[in-house]
């Protein structure tokens, strides 16, 4: 057994119980227990009432917003459309597909509200992956923001999809400024398309649901009351990029676990009410709907939401007008914030802590952010099946190049691929129990024995644990490049031609090679023009063992990504196997 480690002036005392090398709990008494989404969200918008929930900012300062008081109205509403109108059954499936904007909470909570389950889709998905998603889930109504509206009519008919309720980006604007934002979106940049859907529009779906409230007096807390805390709540797609996107079953308490222990984490540093958090990352994707969404509506917080951080001066305004007080983001996101001149200039005041989590954070972009905001970049780790977050980083006891502790009641481990615990130090895979792991993925019984066994999440990550608990994640289990016999993790190498600072960002993987077995090939995006592939190749060398140098670096404007900024390797390696095949 380990010695008790607690930090000093943390807000949660960890207890580390170790049964061997590189296991790890942490235990912590939680805070109240709300039975299900639903009662956490009425909750706060009884302590909230008329303060500000969410604002959505468009990139030239155009806003609208919503309290809490009539996010919850409106959700209200939204359910008995649901039920009533649609007659819609509590455990069915509805589908959201809508980039950040005031429609995405009154819809999601709407439907939580009405004992039905919720499905984020990415808007950005194409006709074959939304037709995917649909059928997959089993999804009988959908809200969807007008701009894709063409993409569901060619495909609706192969789908089980009934009903159809469209949004807007400018969904609750003032009338002039949604007017006027309207025009520019459908006539100048001809991003909503003509199209032909037999469509309800949300404010209609609502205005009907408030219609049959009153008529019939109902009171809309008995579709959820009597959820529990094992109910299906959401199914959260992973992002493909190991395969075929499967939902993710997450429950009411896998959620509302994870928010109690983001809570624990960081609740003494948000003042109930007060904060101020910047939502660029997208709110279907699990970690801005976990924490952004989620976790600080529970605590009062004004969300500022962005419906798209691309180009990353799109995020100017919110910066501009708002004192934002916390973000979440991906270590592409912060490091593009430090590219503006506008952001590195004025950076802002009033942050305290930005949270990253989603892809490895490069130690060179914690460092420059630590220097030009003045506060630090708390990394912690989870994934989709997680809900997903498994392990942070304590505020104010962040640490280098560290993935943090285990969050509250979760155990976890590094295991060899015989599922034994390794020792302190060594490489293994990351696996994890707690109460915020899902019940597997939908209709998928196979899959899901491929990565719950014995209630262990594997998470197909690659990480080690130091002797005083803190986990360090080295890769991607199906990331790693073998050469030559030797393991070479592409995160440690992204990260040594990060600390060139020419280099705006990379992406690393093997390519098969007839001598080594694989080969280490980057590609790599310049900030500034000047710096060689040979001039590259020469500084990985004073950083990394020789095996783990890169064989070939090339050139791109640009990387594939995620729709949270996330690199996709595998995108990557499709380039290197077509640019072969070209040669």
């Amino acid at each position: 057994m380990s010695n008790d480690h607690i930090y000093d002036s943390a807000p949660w005392t960890p207890f580390y119980s170790m049964a061997t090398s590189a296991d790890h709990v942490t235990d912590q008494p939680q805070e109240k227990h709300f039975s299900s989404i639903p009662a956490m969200v009425v909750a706060a918008a009884q302590n909230y009432k008329e303060q500000k929930a969410f604002t959505t900012c468009m990139p030239n300062g155009m806003n609208g917003h919503l309290t809490y008081s009539q996010v919850d109205e409106m959700s209200d509403a939204f359910a008995v459309y649901l039920r009533e109108t649609l007659g819609l059954k509590a455990g069915d499936r509805v589908a959201v597909q809508m980039p950040n904007c005031l429609a995405l909470p009154a819809a999601a909570f709407g439907i939580l509200k009405a004992g039905c389950v919720l499905v984020n889709v990415n808007p950005l998905y194409t006709r074959r992956e939304m037709t995917h998603q649909f059928n997959d889930s089993g999804a009988t109504a959908l809200v969807i923001i007008d701009m894709f509206a063409d993409k569901l009519e060619d495909i609706l008919a192969n789908t089980g999809v009934k009903h159809v309720v469209l949004t807007s980006i400018s969904q609750w604007f003032s009338p002039l400024i949604r007017g006027v934002l309207n025009l520019v979106l459908k006539y100048w940049n001809k991003a909503i398309p003509r199209h032909n859907l037999n469509a309800q529009w949300l404010d209609a779906a609502i205005e009907a649901g408030r219609k049959t409230q009153k008529e019939q007096n109902l009171d809309v807390s008995a579709y959820w009351q009597g959820l529990q805390r094992e109910e299906t709540a959401l199914l959260q797609y992973t992002g493909g990029t190991t395969g075929v996107s499967k939902g993710a079953v997450l429950t009411h308490g896998n959620l509302l676990s994870n928010l109690e222990q983001v809570n624990s984490v960081a609740g003494s540093h948000i003042e109930a009410g007060k904060e101020c958090i910047l939502t660029a990352l997208p709110m279907y994707h699990i970690f801005a709907f976990t924490v952004n969404l989620l976790a600080f509506y529970h605590k009062g917080a004004h969300n500022i939401l962005v419906p798209s951080p691309r180009p990353i001066q799109n995020c100017q305004r919110a910066f501009d007008n708002y004192p934002i007080t916390w973000i979440s983001g991906v270590n592409t996101l912060f490091n593009a914030l430090l590219n503006e001149e506008w952001f590195t200039v004025y950076p802002p005041k009033t942050m305290k802590v930005a949270l990253a989590g989603g892809a490895a954070l490069h130690k060179s972009v914690a460092a420059r952010w630590r220097s030009v905001v003045g506060t630090p970049i708390a990394e912690g780790y989870g994934l989709t099946e997680s809900s997903p977050v498994i392990c942070f980083n304590p505020i104010g006891h962040e640490r280098e190049n560290s993935i943090g502790i285990p969050a509250p009641l979760t155990e976890v481990r590094i295991v060899d691929n015989n599922g034994a615990t390794v020792g302190l130090g060594d490489a293994g895979e990351i696996i994890a129990r707690g109460p915020q792991i899902m019940k597997g993925y939908w209709n998928r019984p196979e899959e899901t024995a491929q990565v719950l066994k014995d209630g262990w999440l594997y998470t197909g990550d690659i990480g080690t644990m130091s002797e005083d608990g803190h986990f360090h994640i080295v890769d991607r289990k199906k990331d790693m490049i073998l050469v030559s016999g030797f393991n070479v993790y592409p995160n440690e190498v992204e990260d040594a031609i990060a600390r060139l600072s020419q280099v705006q960002e990379s992406a690393v993987i093997g390519v098969p090679d007839d001598l080594t077995g694989e080969a280490v090939h980057a590609y790599v995006v310049l900030r500034e023009s000047g710096l060689s592939a040979q001039d590259i190749i020469k500084h990985c060398k004073t950083e990394l063992a020789a095996y783990k140098v890169p064989k070939k670096i090339v050139f791109r404007e640009d990387l594939p990504k995620t729709p949270v900024g996330k690199v996709l390797r595998k995108d990557v390696r499709a380039l290197a196997v077509k640019s072969e095949k070209a040669a």
